[in-house]
């Protein structure tokens, strides 16, 4: 694997903050290189691994459940655990890293993957995945995939994006529900109708106020859920195939942004001001004060706890007919720095994850994410698992025309420059043209100050 100076930089300032805490480990295994495949168990002595993951109180209870399974048929490897939520998780993970003290095998978040390939953290996992797993039988195997062809990771769940839609919403106005055919200009024609003022005025009347709207037609707040599909559906797009180079300042992209820039100014859609008078930028969906969402999977729970009566169908198309749905594939992968046995032990924690049909149930049973292995995804266990969203399969049919979010090493710092001059155009502060040209330039000096340097 090509070493990136990016590597030691990020490395050796997270070590700096450690090492006197943690007092050190040597570490000091080689970086890159293709796994071997295991060579069996150590004559019965036990192994010990350190499982790593973020959890909430549901989710922890069943991973204990199915670690004690995976203990009862590998009597040979004994899982300690290492959870926390999200945040916190990710946070001691980086700092562990540093130190040479990452746990053997952790739930990466999909966006995350190539950060940990690419620093040299993961180990390779194609010989593996090759040799024991099938690719047709699983979604979203290759999301983990690199510009090389090498695997980095095996998926746990999938988040893909839909459109979310209030059935009752949609029928006090008298409006038809979304339909597979719809493009983009088709829902904000749609949501305007949808858009109502505090003075019950919706943005098709005249008089409507944008600056008192009382219920939008659509909301959408983040790369995953709100702009990134909306900018390749129209042939854009923020980095090249090899994610090393930014491609923001295109045409494609102008043509998205008006789109997307006009709405808000129309009150149609949610801008960063408005999402700031919700408790979160995820409440205003279920709080019934938008008609239509860009959503993963993850957020039928808060519909359904909301007790919505609501519905899901693929996102629209661009102007060419083109559609894509946002994927993150929350995976598992391996610590680079592990021992051979430990590494071995923690591909069988992998394995036991992805091939069992029953490990996929149960999980699927949660409601966090659509089920990794298709036998489970496509049975009533996840199609008929609730009574809403009644499609359901739209997530299925959805991940046909997925795209992973442009992952990369640095993937936090150039969305969060984007990001920055996406909203001063969403909120009038910047012409459109200026800032693209000025994201395009922010974006490419993050990418160069670790692909190029």
């Amino acid at each position: 694997m090509k070493k990136r100076k990016g590597l030691y930089s990020w490395l050796a300032a997270l070590l700096l903050v450690t090492v006197f805490a943690s007092g050190c480990s040597g570490g000091g295994q080689k970086e890159g290189g293709a796994a071997s495949p295991p060579k069996g168990e150590d004559g019965g002595k036990q192994v010990e691994i350190l499982l790593g993951y973020y959890s909430s109180d549901s989710s922890d209870a069943k991973m204990k459940e199915l670690i004690d399974r995976f203990e009862e048929q590998h009597p040979n490897i004994k899982v300690k655990t290492q959870s926390a939520p999200y945040g916190q998780f990710y946070q001691k993970l980086d700092t562990q890293i540093a130190a040479g003290q990452a746990p053997d095998v952790w739930l990466s978040d999909g966006v995350y993957v190539m950060k940990y390939a690419q620093r040299g953290a993961a180990k390779d996992l194609t010989d593996w995945i090759v040799r024991d797993l099938k690719a047709e039988d699983y979604y979203g195997l290759d999301f983990n995939k690199d510009a090389e062809g090498r695997y980095w990771g095996v998926p746990q769940g999938i988040q893909v994006g839909v459109l979310f839609y209030n059935k009752d919403l949609f029928d006090k106005a008298g409006v038809d529900y979304p339909t597979e055919d719809w493009t983009w200009e088709d829902l904000k024609s749609t949501a305007a109708k949808l858009t109502v003022d505090a003075a019950g005025k919706t943005a098709e009347d005249a008089g409507f106020d944008p600056a008192s709207v009382n219920q939008f037609g659509l909301t959408f707040f983040s790369i995953t859920e709100g702009w990134f599909s909306v900018m390749k559906s129209y042939g854009g797009g923020v980095l090249d195939e090899k994610a090393e180079n930014s491609i923001v300042n295109t045409p494609e992209n102008k043509q998205a942004f008006e789109w997307m820039v006009d709405g808000m100014q129309r009150g149609i859609i949610t801008d960063p001001v408005d999402l700031k008078s919700f408790q979160s930028n995820t409440a205003v969906f279920p709080s019934g004060s938008a008609a239509m969402r860009i959503g993963i999977y993850a957020r039928v729970q808060a519909a359904n706890e909301a007790g919505l009566n609501y519905d899901v169908t693929l996102l629209p198309k661009g102007p060419d007919g083109k559609r894509v749905s946002p994927v993150i594939a929350n995976s598992w992968v391996i610590n680079q720095k592990s021992s051979d046995k430990k590494a071995e032990a923690a591909w069988e924690w992998i394995k036991y994850w992805a091939t069992e049909d029953e490990v996929q149930k149960q999980w699927t049973e949660l409601g966090e994410a659509v089920p990794v292995k298709k036998s489970v995804a496509q049975s009533d266990v996840f199609l008929k698992a609730g009574e809403q969203p009644a499609n359901r399969k739209a997530f299925l049919d959805s991940l046909e025309f997925a795209q992973t979010l442009d992952n990369n090493a640095v993937w936090e710092e150039w969305v969060g420059k984007f990001n920055e001059n996406a909203e001063r155009a969403f909120l009038g502060d910047a012409t459109i043209d200026q800032a693209l040209s000025d994201a395009d330039a922010a974006v490419q000096t993050v990418l160069d100050d670790f692909y190029k340097k």
